[in-house]
């Protein structure tokens, strides 16, 4: 069976994080998606490989969605301004995307090696401008991304299940917390080793 004329993976993706963004990843079915798409079900295994290839593909267009959003929060800027940026471009995406962002934290599993690359490409955006903007050994830039992404991480998730009611702009505190996370990396001294 030839694929449906003019239906490529990516509109079936495009399709599925509709869904995903209106009604969460737990809408995200076989059956949904193809009601969305105007075709019968069995279709879609021309472009996936059922609602594991489903997932797995939408959690790698997530990856690389997030890589172009935070590479271009980063361009042209250095430092504190950076992380800034792409912190405030991540919590952007968690916030317009929702369904999309739930789809890449459920990852399938990192040893399939393309969803590796592509998760290991969005990282080394961060890991390129936490090198190039403090003074920090390799091993610390490793402590450096996790903390930042922790961070960004609690503060979508929180959010996103309607945490930070109070009457404090969301934005001011995430700056908040971006400006003494960045201070602490900027007070970061190389020590000498203990005898």
């Amino acid at each position: 069976m030839s694929p449906r004329q003019g239906l490529t993976l990516q509109r079936v993706l495009q399709a599925a994080e509709e869904i995903a963004n209106e009604q969460g990843m737990g809408e995200v079915t076989l059956t949904t998606l193809a009601g969305k798409l105007q075709i019968r079900p069995p279709s879609l295994y021309n472009h996936i490989s059922g609602m594991a290839g489903l997932r797995r593909e939408l959690a790698m267009y997530s990856m690389r969605e997030l890589e172009g959003v935070l590479t271009r929060a980063a361009v042209g800027h250095a430092g504190r301004e950076a992380v800034l940026n792409m912190a405030a471009a991540y919590i952007e995406f968690a916030r317009t995307r929702p369904g999309l962002y739930e789809a890449m934290m459920l990852a399938p599993n990192l040893k399939d090696e393309e969803v590796r690359r592509i998760s290991d490409k969005a990282a080394e955006v961060v890991f390129r401008v936490l090198s190039a903007g403090y003074s920090l050994t390799e091993e610390e830039v490793v402590h450096a991304v996790r903390g930042w992404r922790s961070l960004l991480h609690g503060f979508a998730s929180i959010e996103g299940s309607g945490g930070f009611e109070m009457p404090v702009g969301k934005d001011d505190s995430l700056r908040f917390v971006m400006d003494i996370f960045t201070a602490g990396l900027e007070q970061i001294r190389y020590r000498q080793p203990e005898n």
